[in-house]
């Protein structure tokens, strides 16, 4: 069975996450991605962890992909990618803005000879605005777009996030998702188009609730004090016996009140709304009973929203996952064959 995306031809100039991830996707369902690093390679061939000598998130990130090492700035470069240019469906551009433009290599320049080129742009801050050209990493994107505040701790315990939320959630699914749907529009219309993706505009899509706070002329509870960063007691970590942190979800009342009668939280503090402190802390008596082992099969049983906060290698180990076949694909690392990353694309569309 074909895969959706076999056929169409991208042309990578992407470097570390997000960009190479989203071209990863457009790969993983069928693309043929032509990924142009620098001379010795992007810097993500760097980053550890190494495996025979080789950057295993590097050997993630770019499963699939045809790598060619070109200095962009030699006078020769232009010949070079001639004919990947001419061949190219899709380009995609992780610069910051100007920079391709000074190449000789952007949009306006390459739709007058290639009109159907799809050309999608990934910056921080977007191709025009006053930080157009700033510089920054993820961290500056959630910062900057108010979603960090809402849940980034206290002066005396910062919190930073999981995972890059902006790289991912604001730079690789907007870029697959736009790129997809301009391949769309080029079946109706003949024409590519011109992406620019934002990651810090996303931000104010993560910060959905913060937005609906805002648009009602509310506040805006941040630093921990909103219904999901911590403010209910409903919607907390508490730490069992051994120090082990167990997740409560229960929004939900039914959830809440079979929560509060297996912990056996007295009938005044389950109204959460009179002394939301003082349920939280009847709630974290009760966990600090027992060891979060103890807890599992008394939570998963009460079916209730709660569950124990589980270790990457646990979580890993979980039969659900193995099964869900998250963990079955492979990818070159050196001479060993790894893992690959896992990503959003459901079985049937992936390289096998």
């Amino acid at each position: 069975m074909p895969q959706p995306l076999e056929g169409l031809t991208v042309l990578d100039f992407t470097t570390l996450l997000p960009g190479p991830l989203a071209t990863l996707m457009l790969a993983e369902a069928g693309a043929r991605v032509i990924k142009v690093e620098k001379p010795g390679g992007e810097d993500m061939r760097r980053f550890p962890p190494f495996l025979d000598g080789a950057s295993v998130l590097y050997a993630q990130l770019n499963r699939g992909k045809e790598v060619v090492e070109l200095d962009l700035k030699a006078s020769g470069a232009m010949t070079h990618l001639e004919p990947f240019l001419a061949g190219a469906d899709i380009l995609v551009e992780q610069f910051r803005p100007g920079v391709m433009e000074r190449l000789g290599l952007d949009y306006q320049t390459l739709s007058t000879r290639f009109p159907e080129l799809i050309y999608c742009s990934i910056s921080g801050y977007g191709q025009n605005g006053p930080k157009a050209e700033m510089a920054g990493h993820d961290l500056n994107y959630l910062a900057l777009g108010g979603l960090l505040a809402q849940s980034c701790g206290s002066a005396e315990h910062p919190s930073l996030p999981p995972t890059q939320i902006a790289d991912i959630g604001g730079g690789s699914f907007p870029a697959m998702i736009n790129i997809l749907l301009a391949v769309l529009q080029r079946q109706k219309t003949g024409r590519g188009a011109c992406l620019d993706i934002s990651m810090s505009d996303a931000m104010f899509t993560f910060g959905l609730f913060a937005h609906a706070f805002h648009a009602a002329g509310k506040p805006v509870p941040e630093f921990g004090s909103a219904l999901l960063t911590g403010g209910s007691p409903r919607y907390r970590l508490y730490p069992a016996a051994d120090g082990k942190m167990i997740a409560v979800g229960a929004l939900e009342e039914k959830f809440w009140q079979r929560l509060c009668s297996l912990l056996e939280i007295p009938q005044d503090l389950r109204d959460d709304r009179t002394n939301p402190e003082a349920t939280a802390a009847a709630v974290t008596n009760a966990f600090a009973a027992r060891a979060a082992a103890d807890w599992e099969v008394d939570l998963t049983t009460a079916d209730c929203c709660a569950c124990l906060v589980k270790t990457f290698e646990e979580a890993r180990n979980d039969p659900h996952f193995g099964e869900r076949g998250l963990f079955n694909y492979e990818a070159p690392a050196g001479a060993t064959r790894i893992e690959a990353a896992v990503v959003p694309i459901i079985p049937e569309f992936r390289k096998p």
